[in-house]
């Protein structure tokens, strides 16, 4: 009777927690939200194989349910604040859709600061980690990164500056929106969703956006022309996205658990992100090319550098705007702008 009693009393401190066994090791489910449909790229080629290698290198003990399309409710506007406050554990979201919420990120943005995705996504790193610690406090950040875009049109291309003017055209975000303001055309802030619609009601001419996302919305069907410049930095105008994790959901999980996580993260999941981007960018471009009526413009040399021009007060613009809330403005220019040189040697 002793031995049966002390095996019941050494059972109930074992599964109350003075031992520990691999069949009670605590188990997470978390819930990745998303304005991405299932069928883009972003959500195929990156956003599901983080999820599965969570679960593989957690042994399964993290499981990650990916959901796309704002299947969890609310606007792409209002990623930022579910993740915040806990609604969803996870998301990946273009920051730019909150305005004011993450405006430092935007010197990235900026026109012509871009060169390549490595050199942008490296630098983007060292960034956030020298200015935007406050910014992503209420946050656990897994990755801050960027692509670069390209102009859509739909029945009028754009052949030289001034063909900007008055052309109604969708901007993913406000710096996009200031350089169309800038090349004398209207902008207009939408999310993905409500493009398609608009271009095929002509609310809009056409949009900023990047050839990875072209394919889900099915662009290569509703434009017909598409314009970059001249010179080593051809693209309309830079992305930055965003994949934030809630700071308390990260907090609340075991040092092993966070040591997967944090294997899958910033500087460690960077160059995974780099490949992954050139690479649905470049599928994305021949989606485009496939169709015998698309046409590809690239202005020349001198129209380009009229537009570089006639853009340069855009750094103005952003300039001021981060004066104003006492930051320093020209520096966060001249440090996106050296980190970017420093990475694309």
């Amino acid at each position: 009777m002793r031995k049966s009693a002390f095996i019941a009393i050494a059972t109930v401190a074992w599964t109350m927690g003075f031992g520990s066994a691999p069949s009670l090791a605590q188990e997470v489910t978390l819930r990745v939200h998303t304005f991405m449909p299932p069928v883009a790229n972003p959500a195929r080629h990156f956003l599901l194989p983080w999820a599965e290698k969570i679960g593989k290198d957690s042994n399964g003990r993290i499981k990650v349910n990916v959901h796309t399309s704002m299947q969890l409710g609310g606007t792409p506007a209002q990623l930022l604040t579910q993740v915040r406050d806990g609604v969803v554990d996870i998301i990946w979201t273009l920051p730019g859709f909150t305005p004011g919420i993450m405006v430092k990120d935007e010197a990235f943005e900026l026109p012509f600061l871009h060169r390549d995705t490595k050199s942008t996504v490296m630098a983007l790193q060292d960034f956030t980690a020298m200015h935007m610690q406050k910014e992503l406090a209420p946050y656990h950040p897994l990755l801050v990164h960027a692509h670069a875009g390209t102009l859509f049109m739909t029945k009028n291309p754009i052949n030289k500056v001034e063909d900007f003017r008055g052309m109604k055209l969708r901007t993913p975000s406000r710096t996009s929106a200031w350089i169309v303001e800038a090349a004398g055309g209207a902008p207009l802030q939408v999310a993905l969703p409500e493009l398609a619609p608009m271009l095929t009601k002509g609310t809009v001419s056409g949009a900023v956006l990047t050839y990875e996302i072209a394919p889900a919305v099915k662009m290569q069907d509703l434009v017909d022309y598409f314009t970059t410049f001249d010179g080593p930095q051809p693209r309309m105008g830079t992305t930055v996205f965003m994949f934030l994790m809630n700071k308390a959901k990260y907090q609340s999980l075991p040092p092993d658990l966070k040591k997967v996580i944090d294997d899958n993260s910033g500087r460690n999941l960077a160059p995974f992100a780099i490949k992954v981007w050139d690479t649905i960018d470049a599928d994305g471009l021949k989606a485009m090319q496939a169709r015998s009526k698309n046409k590809f413009v690239t202005l020349n040399a001198a129209e380009t550098a009229k537009f570089k021009s006639m853009v340069q007060p855009v750094y103005a613009r952003f300039k001021d705007e981060i004066d104003k809330s006492g930051t320093n403005g020209a520096k966060l220019i001249a440090d996106a702008q050296a980190l970017v040189e420093k990475y694309a040697k």
